[in-house]
């Protein structure tokens, strides 16, 4: 009972000068913790102190250990679930631009740079695997330095884009019948559409001759057939930029024939989505009917799905509600209207269209409906990330507005309607509601996965606010630690400004807080010996 005396005459002591360094000093310590927490939240998306303890403090509690001893049997069939869900693999934009004649002339009037080191890594090593081969390694070391096709292998790998075009010219020098070369000009150092078709067609040139030559010795070896598929992707390669510059250029009804016979002539080469390039350029000319035949032949269950497929699908399916000049169409759709006589057949089927396109990226309607601004795509994507919505909103909204209420419906789909559920009738009126929650079975498509963020930062310049979904929620520790921080820093303050109250207050909750345990030794006193205290010190 001594030492509470001796604890109670020390706090009775107390002067407000140290409940105010007492108060000011957690209240430092606390906005430093919060201060991090916030940086690490927004760097990372999880909150330290939390990843700290369940890393490192669950395995001292035996947490982990119990859940992996009680999870062996289960091991195996959530491995083979996970199997069916495919990772964050980055694709190559269908639609990229081109760097000389679209992407530079963005840096010379804004001053920023529309791609990343790692989106501009990523090509150097597709245009490696595209343009290069084997047989290229091959050869005596002396004999490199005279070899064109070794010259553009070393250009490919050059950071600088200066160093790149020189290497290119170099190439040239050496053989004037180098397509690759060719083709690394017209990408970068053209500065028009115009020039760059001119050189992408002094590529197809000597790249076809290249072709024909190797086709007829493709079955004489590995070498030879190393080589005949390197010149077969050069043709691919430089005759689909070709149609992307007719497109560019106005000549859209070229650009669709020159697509359909390159997939017609190369139907193994699907992987490079060409028919989304056939999409974009047919909704260019309004021809609805071979979109659909296109999409009848690439929105199939059983091959990978863009927001191309989707979006385009939920565009027809919407014009056949909201645009007049559609045969049936019979008016604008209206949510009070819906709400009076209920969804028609072909208005459920274009909101059921809607919710499936916004299940497989949440993020295209922002930039459709321009409620987030759009920038220059990427030269990759990723699937349902936010690098693949602006990359298809950038090509496609003329298309979506083109469509006389396509985007109302959207928007009434989206962000649903102001009267309320009703006024859909008994359908969902957001879009929201359809989408599972990505840590949940997904509803059309396997779970959303939450790797995109991450992702979508490397690929998408600083300046670009990246969009997430779903939107994460401030961790536990953040909302503690802003709390603890206010309440001290609003104590220093008080205490401050009003010493003796405030002191009088802070003894005053001492003694209320100390009370129960001064009580609980007086009782245990009044039962125990009198030397039971002193027995136990001597232990």
């Amino acid at each position: 009972m001594v030492d509470l005396e001796y604890i109670a005459m020390f706090l009775n002591t107390l002067t407000p000068k140290f409940y105010v360094a007492l108060t000011g000093t957690s209240s430092l310590i606390s906005g430093l913790i919060l201060i991090f927490e916030w940086w690490y939240f927004r760097k990372y998306g999880t909150s330290f102190i939390e990843q700290v303890s369940l890393n490192h403090l669950g395995p001292w509690l035996g947490g982990v250990e119990n859940n992996n001893n009680g999870n062996n049997n289960t091991n195996n069939s959530q491995n083979n679930n996970q199997q069916s869900v495919p990772e964050c693999k980055v694709w190559r934009n269908p639609l990229n631009l081109l760097r000389g004649a679209e992407y530079n002339r963005y840096t010379w009037v804004t001053g920023k740079e529309p791609l990343t080191y790692y989106d501009m890594n990523l090509s150097a090593q597709d245009h490696q695997t595209f343009f290069t081969c084997d047989t290229d390694h091959s050869r005596p070391t002396d004999e490199l330095a005279c070899v064109p096709s070794a010259v553009m292998q070393r250009a490919w790998r050059e950071r600088n884009p200066q160093a790149r075009i020189k290497a290119a010219h170099e190439a040239l020098e050496k053989d004037p019948e180098c397509a690759t070369a060719y083709i690394l000009l017209a990408e970068e150092e053209a500065t028009t559409i115009l020039e760059t078709e001119r050189l992408f067609k002094q590529a197809l040139k000597v790249g076809e001759a290249n072709y024909k030559k190797s086709q007829s010795t493709q079955h004489l070896g590995a070498h030879y057939e190393a080589i005949h598929r390197r010149d077969t992707n050069v043709c691919v390669y430089v005759r689909r930029r070709l149609a992307m510059c007719a497109r560019k250029l106005g000549r859209v009804k070229e650009a669709v024939k020159m697509m359909r016979d390159l997939m017609k002539e190369f139907p193994m080469m699907s992987v490079l989505n060409i028919h989304e390039n056939l999409i974009e350029a047919l909704l260019e000319l309004q021809a609805y009917a071979d979109v659909q035949a296109v999409l009848a032949k690439y929105d199939d269950i059983s091959l990978p799905k863009s927001a191309t497929i989707c979006y385009t699908a939920a565009l027809l399916k919407a014009r056949a509600v909201a645009d007049k000049s559609f045969p049936f169409a019979s008016c604008r759709f209206s949510p009070e209207i819906a709400s009076k006589r209920g969804l028609s057949t072909a208005e459920m089927n274009a909101v059921e269209a809607i919710h499936r396109a916004v299940e497989f990226n949440p993020h295209v309607p922002k930039y459709l409906l321009e409620t987030k601004s759009l920038i220059l795509p990427p030269e990759h994507l990723l699937k349902r990330g936010d690098s693949e919505a602006i990359a298809y909103a950038f090509f496609h909204l003329p298309h979506w507005k083109r469509v006389d209420g396509a985007l109302n419906l959207l928007h009434c789909t989206w962000e649903g309607s102001p009267y309320g559920e009703s006024a859909v009738g008994d359908a969902p009126c957001h879009a929201f509601r359809m989408i599972p929650y990505p840590l949940e079975k997904g509803h059309l498509f396997y779970p959303y996965p939450s790797c995109t963020e991450s992702a979508d930062r490397e690929l998408l310049p600083a300046f670009h606010e990246v969009s997430v979904y779903p939107k994460k929620e401030l961790p536990f520790f953040i909302l503690f630690t802003a709390g603890l921080c206010s309440v001290t820093a609003l104590l220093a303050l008080l205490t401050h400004q009003f010493p003796e109250p405030m002191g009088l207050v802070a003894k005053t909750f001492l003694n209320t807080i100390t009370s129960p345990f001064n009580f609980l030794v007086e009782k245990l006193e009044g039962v125990l010996p009198s030397n039971l205290w002193h027995q136990l010190t001597r232990l």
